[in-house]
């Protein structure tokens, strides 16, 4: 039987032919052109036989709202009533929970969407079983399933089995499941290095400064600051990515960066990256714009780059190309900073090109955290890098931060 759950495939466009489709066990079926009449009227017949379907698998189904979402309270009632609640049921209402649980300004983070990759690849093997016969030999078997054929790393297997297991805490905090079942997959220890087929991967390690230099020969110029701010000051790709002039406290002679969001921010601890006189020259022509306005712009990176390829661009100074880019940026309302990921891959394109070994920004906060804790002891280094419980009194946080302000006068 094919795998029914209570929400109907949805009315799609594919944009290749202009025809509207839906998906029904695992087919794409088309309806005709895309918002015609036919279309809607082929959908309606398909999701009848659909709901007929499922009505045949799911007796206790038939009767709600076919447009209804799962609920929590409707599981439940189902459960007084003697019938299972399936993984597939259990998933949809937790999926729910997860998006809006893990989500930042607005958005769902990486967390939440790793979250619904993993209930895709639970669903596609077990959706149909019953949530509470889902025990330790099944979970291991379903971790198998990532080592071969996946391929996933084994730090990685290990998250995502945590993931589970967080999904039946949830369960059994909703009486969705017996604690017993939860307690049961606790029993499954995660995988050691070196004692299972799980790939291993590579620890991040420093980056020697020649093969940066070397690097930032070939990138461009906004991507090359980016690069120069984070060996200076440690800071994550993401909190390069994210800076804005209203960010930065310019009152002192060490400049303050307290990032709108951060990593550890839902632990309650505050953020701050000093900023020295190194890292003062390299940021300075990005704070000539609004105080909201994003300092690194992809938009401002492509129009440069088309602008130096003229002589009179390539005789431009670099601040009065940067206030034109920005200019034409904002006009066209092309505002949205890099992110981790195109800033990665733009770094990752200029190494290509200069013939070296391909690497990632986070090595730069890796190799700043070195070099600091060389020179000033690893309680520099921990707060340079933002490795902070949340449980730190205060008279260590001004400890942390004349550290920092030490740091940062002599390196950054």
């Amino acid at each position: 039987m094919p795998n029914l759950v209570n929400r109907p495939p949805k009315y799609r466009f594919h944009k290749s032919t202009g025809q509207a489709v839906v998906s029904i066990d695992g087919k794409a079926i088309q309806l005709g052109p895309f918002n015609s009449s036919r279309s809607f009227e082929r959908y309606e017949e398909l999701i009848k036989d659909w709901r007929r379907r499922r009505d045949d698998q799911r007796p206790d189904l038939a009767e709600l709202d076919p447009y209804s979402v799962v609920t929590v309270k409707q599981l439940r009632a189902r459960l007084r009533e003697g019938h299972a609640v399936t993984l597939n049921e259990l998933a949809l209402v937790y999926e729910e929970h997860a998006h809006s649980y893990y989500r930042k300004n607005g958005k769902i983070t990486r967390e939440g969407e790793q979250v619904s990759e993993i209930l895709r690849f639970l669903l596609r093997h077990y959706g149909d079983e019953d949530a509470a016969e889902f025990g330790p030999v099944k979970l291991k078997d379903f971790r198998e399933l990532m080592i071969d054929p996946k391929g996933w790393s084994r730090k990685h297997i290990n998250e995502n089995v945590n993931r589970i297991r967080r999904l039946f805490a949830w369960a059994c905090e909703n009486e969705l499941v017996l604690p017993a079942v939860h307690q049961a997959l606790q029993a499954v220890a995660g995988l050691k290095k070196g004692r299972s087929n799980a790939r291993e991967t590579k620890r991040v390690t420093v980056i020697d400064d020649a093969t940066v230099t070397a690097t930032l020969q070939h990138a461009p110029e906004i991507i090359a600051d980016m690069v120069r701010f984070q060996r200076l000051t440690g800071t994550r790709p993401g909190e390069v990515c994210n800076l804005r002039p209203c960010d930065i406290d310019r009152t002192g002679e060490i400049w303050v960066y307290e990032p709108d969001e951060h990593k550890m921010e839902h632990y309650g601890t505050q953020r701050l990256v000093m900023i020295g006189p190194k890292s003062q020259a390299v940021l300075r022509p990005y704070l000539e714009r609004a105080d909201k306005t994003f300092c690194f712009v992809p938009a401002e990176t492509a129009w440069m780059a088309k602008r130096r390829r003229g002589a009179e661009g390539a005789a431009e100074s670099f601040e009065t190309i940067l206030a034109r880019a920005h200019f034409v940026a904002r006009k066209r309302g092309a505002t949205k900073p890099y992110d981790a990921g195109s800033y990665r891959l733009a770094v990752n394109r200029a190494a290509l090109k200069a013939g070296v070994e391909k690497w990632s920004p986070n090595r730069l906060r890796h190799t700043a955290a070195t070099e600091v804790r060389k020179q000033f002891g690893l309680e520099a280094a921990q707060v340079v890098c933002g490795h902070q419980s949340a449980d730190i009194t205060q008279v260590y946080a001004e400890r942390d931060l004349a550290l920092a302000i030490k740091v940062a006068q002599s390196l950054g």
